[in-house]
């Protein structure tokens, strides 16, 4: 009879392979099992402070938010389970902070997005389709891609980091992770050609640098203020140009005092060209309520510049 003998060692992982970001990231990264009465649903989550705060999208709790009786469940890597109280929530973001009872937990390292460029590489954690534990890894496929959630509380609007490595259901609220094994993303949403499918490539996450300011603001109060300009708008293009053309302006509100009207297209604001309605939305949520902000706009052909002193919402 033939006998396989092995050889060698264990093979051993290079310092920043996948296999050793892996080993370093998945126990700071958390199964959410949402129950509300005889429904069920699962996403992931990434633990951000040894007091046990946990980061998520805020689709992934929203259905225990309202009602009574609803749980919140966290499952760690090694199968440790324990209930979970929501801290704040965010839908203009789509983030949420929860938090559990448990001594010592493994604490993700929080990375920078701002210095990410198309090519880097990424992992993905997480547990699509209730697969706990499941690392993909891929590139940065675009950096400040503005996406719309369908669907949600408030159809947010997230300024993301494009990926193309593997994102299901279920991933939604895990770390995207760099090459250092630093969090730089919230895995968050895919485009898919159904409503049910699954990854094809095109996987978005909120960019760390943006979540951070949301889940500091949701542990020390609970809720978040953001910036607004007082607008509806509606994504344009021509030949020469793209921006956001006013629909509608709120009586006194920040566009109104600042002289915008309804037929302006929006090209610039602050420092960030405006190619159309979403990346207004995005490009308004990155200054404080109070700013006051340059806008560049086109009103029956001539460009001008205004100044709007931003209000809250």
């Amino acid at each position: 009879d033939a006998t396989l003998t092995a050889t060698g060692e264990a093979k051993e992982r290079p310092p920043g392979s996948v296999a050793d970001l892996a080993q370093r990231v998945v126990p700071a990264v958390v199964s959410i099992e949402v129950r509300v009465g005889e429904e069920g649903g699962t996403g992931s989550g990434v633990v951000i402070d040894a007091a046990g705060f946990v980061l998520t999208n805020n689709h992934v709790i929203a259905p225990a938010a309202e009602v009574e009786g609803a749980t919140i469940d966290v499952v760690f890597s090694d199968g440790t389970r324990t209930r979970a109280q929501i801290v704040g929530r965010d839908p203009k973001t789509d983030l949420a902070v929860v938090r559990v009872g448990v001594t010592n937990p493994t604490v993700a390292q929080i990375g920078s997005s701002d210095s990410l460029a198309v090519g880097d590489g990424v992992i993905a954690i997480g547990s699509p389709l209730g697969l706990a534990g499941t690392v993909t890894d891929g590139i940065v496929s675009a950096v400040n891609r503005p996406v719309r959630l369908e669907g949600g509380e408030v159809n947010a609007v997230i300024d993301a980091i494009q990926t193309d490595a593997a994102i299901n259901p279920g991933n939604s609220g895990g770390p995207l992770v760099d090459s250092t094994g630093a969090v730089i993303g919230i895995n968050t949403a895919i485009s898919s050609p159904s409503q049910d499918g699954g990854s094809i490539g095109l996987g978005f996450a909120i960019p760390i640098d943006d979540a951070r300011v949301i889940a500091e603001e949701l542990i020390r109060t609970g809720v978040v203020r953001h910036a607004e300009l007082g607008v509806n708008a509606r994504s344009v293009e021509d030949d020469t140009s793209s921006g956001a053309q006013v629909q509608n302006v709120q009586v006194g509100g920040a566009a109104a005092a600042a002289g915008i009207v309804e037929g302006d297209v929006i090209v610039k604001l602050g420092e960030r060209t405006i190619a159309g309605a979403d990346e207004l939305e995005v490009a308004v949520r990155e200054f404080d309520p109070g700013a006051t902000v340059p806008v560049e706009l086109i009103r029956e052909g001539r460009p001008l510049t205004v100044s709007v002193v931003l209000a809250s919402d």
